[in-house]
């Protein structure tokens, strides 16, 4: 083996050492999410799934349509309506508990929409004991951008 081969695996074995470990997933409940926030992971129960939309794309930027679809889903402190894309549109069925990796916030007509892109996951877990409070939609609320004029001394 020539000396470089061998040094490439020293390295490898270097970086392999040096992994940080997983961290615990710090789990979030539906009412303590703000717009414009991300990285969340939490427990939610599906409510409804409601028609899915399909949007096709024009010819030179892709050949698949887009599937949506408008879920609502909550835990015990509140619900949101979370948009499904694609193959989500296939897990968020009515009555599915999921667990939702790397959840972020999406703004849309001034309401807050729960929403996960390709950097996190959905998992669906077993039957949650909780019950969903749904009178308490975070989706309902609407939100209007203030800008903040600072006048300084």
């Amino acid at each position: 083996m020539s000396a470089t081969g061998s040094n490439g695996q020293q390295k490898r074995q270097q970086n392999n050492a040096v992994k940080p470990a997983l961290r615990k997933p710090v789990f979030t409940k539906v009412d303590q999410l703000k717009p414009g926030t991300s990285g969340h992971t939490l427990v939610a129960k599906v409510l409804s799934a409601n028609a899915e939309l399909k949007r096709g794309r024009p010819v030179s930027q892709s050949l698949r349509n887009t599937r949506i679809a408008e879920c609502l889903i909550g835990d015990e402190t509140g619900a949101i309506i979370f948009t499904a894309r694609n193959d989500q549109v296939d897990i968020m069925k009515a009555g599915t508990t999921v667990i939702l990796r790397n959840a972020k916030i999406d703004m849309f007509k001034g309401t807050m929409r729960l929403a996960v892109d390709k950097w996190g996951r959905i998992e669906v877990t077993e039957p949650a004991k909780f019950t969903v409070k749904e009178d308490n939609n975070l989706s309902m609320v609407e939100y209007e951008l203030v800008k903040v004029v600072d006048e300084g001394p």
